[in-house]
């Protein structure tokens, strides 16, 4: 934080949080989560982050693509400096422009001129008006102080706040509001008067939602929904679609008609179409009988090599006698 040569290292914490009771869509039968694919509009297709760009749409409906490139163009700022601009007073700022709110913590070195600049704006009742990059965008704040800390609240810029125009009004002052009518209307401000306490006032929707949950988990009325496998076979279910998808497209280029999917495309055993068990079972067969001739034909062999012996041994038992 940067006033004149004076700079005070700060820490930006934000000052607000969102209490809002939040839902989740459910599945009413068992509690699951319902997700949402990321589905083209045009060819009713899923995409992938990868292929999901940033687009403008003008006012009359078309439809402009930026790429990174040209979104590296535009004007960004990384500056961690906030730069006071100008000290206004504090009623110049109407609470229609103000946004989101931080403390801002000072470093323990820099608690003297932090106090300073803090203590400057109480007695002057002004408020700082300095310029912020958040998340790559410059923007303008205004510093205040607030409980004895010094707050910085963004401010929205002027376009973004509406101005109200109601035709209805346009004739009312034709028609003023009688003395008496008045007077009464002052006398129900007056009785209603007090001051603002923040605490008197509590959202009591978010507590009948947290006692309705409460009473649901002691009478045992809850879901544990199923844990969500997002690993390898969530991948390989994808990929096996993509791939038949492919395969499908293909062959349509082609003229040809997709393959149909079988009855048990959805068992994990995979089942062997007929013909290939057909021809599996001749395969076999085929060989079995090449191994059953291959016998007889060794078989047969060794039976004439002992007979040639025998007839052999005769002969020559006749010529010796």
């Amino acid at each position: 934080m940067s006033f004149g040569l004076v700079n005070v290292p700060v820490r930006l914490y934000s000052a607000t949080e969102n209490h809002d009771v939040q839902f989740r869509q459910v599945h009413r039968e068992d509690g699951g989560r319902i997700r949402y694919q990321r589905v083209c509009s045009i060819d009713g297709e899923q995409v992938a982050y990868d292929d999901i760009a940033k687009g403008y749409e003008t006012e009359d409906g078309q439809m402009v693509v930026l790429t990174d490139d040209d979104l590296s163009s535009l004007p960004t700022s990384s500056s961690r400096e906030i730069a006071v601009d100008k000290f206004v007073p504090s009623d110049q700022i109407d609470p229609m422009y103000l946004d989101k709110c931080y403390y801002l913590e000072p470093d323990k070195a820099a608690v003297k001129p932090y106090e300073l600049l803090r203590s400057a704006l109480e007695e002057t009742d002004r408020v700082a008006i300095v310029t912020i990059s958040i998340r790559t965008r410059m923007t303008i704040a205004v510093l205040r102080v607030r409980g004895g800390v010094i707050a910085l609240q963004t401010l929205l810029w002027p376009d973004e706040v509406r101005e109200a125009d109601f035709g209805v009004l346009d004739g009312a002052d034709d028609s003023p509001a009688k003395p008496a009518e008045l007077a009464m209307a002052q006398m129900l401000v007056e009785s209603l008067a007090g001051d603002y306490e923040p605490d008197d006032y509590v959202d009591d929707y978010e507590q009948a939602v947290k006692e309705v949950v409460r009473a649901k988990l002691d009478g045992g009325e809850v879901q544990t929904p199923q844990e969500e496998d997002d690993g390898d076979s969530a991948q390989v279910v994808d990929l096996l679609a993509a791939l038949q998808q492919s395969v499908d497209r293909a062959k349509a280029s082609r003229g040809e008609a997709p393959a149909k999917k079988s009855a048990g495309a959805g068992s994990s055993r995979a089942k062997v179409p007929a013909a290939e068990k057909t021809g599996a079972g001749k395969g076999a067969a085929k060989k079995a009988t090449a191994k059953k001739t291959t016998a007889k034909k060794t078989a047969a062999k060794s039976t004439a090599k002992k007979t040639t012996a025998k007839t052999s041994k005769k002969t020559t038992a006749k010529k010796a006698s």
